[in-house]
């Protein structure tokens, strides 16, 4: 199980309307249980990694296969019930403003149907996991921005996804509060969890130790494991 190939793209490009391919010929595998940091300047390609991965953009050529979906032939209908496998938490956290903490994160278990009772056991677990057990009946604009960041990996986690993608999660930020969001991320990775991490945060890159893929317009330069933030040329 632990070896098992999750994620490839071979030779995968994506070209847009404008001509400029965003990926050009990008060949890419991650192993269940992995934690990969995906880095590179604006403008490298890694948005539109993260879209084909989410399956919100299809390749102009080469394959794709997430959790044994071929993302090129996957139906249109057959998307939802794919997207079940992937948590995603963004810069700015996107939680619904109106709702409580434990209404933001039980909105996603209601969109996949889960029970009422399954969602009463699963809401309070998840943000206890997240650190966040005594905040449920909170509004997000009475959190800081960590605990925002929280609640968005909680509603992110609590459908179990196999893999969970972080587009810049410590982007708005403060320093100590992106290193405990790592930790977290960390935390969740050990449990199984595969961790996909697009930053720019050269420092925690450096720190941390994990595997890292470089992108440069529109492919990878280097991939090591162990790595860092490589320096510009």
């Amino acid at each position: 199980m632990g070896n098992e190939v999750i994620i490839t793209l071979e030779n995968v490009s994506k070209a847009y309307a404008t001509g400029a391919p965003a990926l050009n010929g990008v060949n890419l595998h991650i192993k269940r249980g992995e934690f990969v940091f995906v880095v590179g300047d604006s403008g490298s390609g890694k948005s539109t990694l993260i879209k084909l991965l989410l399956r919100e953009l299809v390749p102009t050529s080469g394959y794709i296969n997430v959790m044994g979906y071929d993302l090129a032939r996957l139906r249109h209908r057959k998307i939802p019930k794919f997207r079940r496998n992937i948590g995603i938490v963004f810069q700015d956290f996107r939680l619904l403003k109106e709702l409580t903490v434990y209404d933001n994160v039980a909105f996603a278990q209601r969109v996949i149907q889960v029970s009422n009772k399954d969602i009463k056991r699963n809401v309070p677990s998840i943000l206890a996991t997240v650190g966040l057990a005594g905040k449920y009946k909170a509004k997000p604009r009475q959190l800081s921005g960590g605990e925002q960041q929280r609640v968005a990996l909680a509603r992110a986690l609590v459908n179990r996804p196999g893999i969970l993608l972080a587009d810049e999660p410590t982007g708005n930020l403060d320093p100590k509060n992106s290193w405990e969001i790592m930790k977290l991320l960390e935390q969740i990775n050990e449990n199984g969890t595969t961790v996909i991490i697009v930053t720019h945060n050269r420092e925690i890159v450096n720190a941390m130790q994990k595997r890292v893929v470089t992108m440069k317009r529109g492919v990878i330069v280097s991939d090591e494991e162990k790595g860092g933030y490589a320096d510009e040329d």
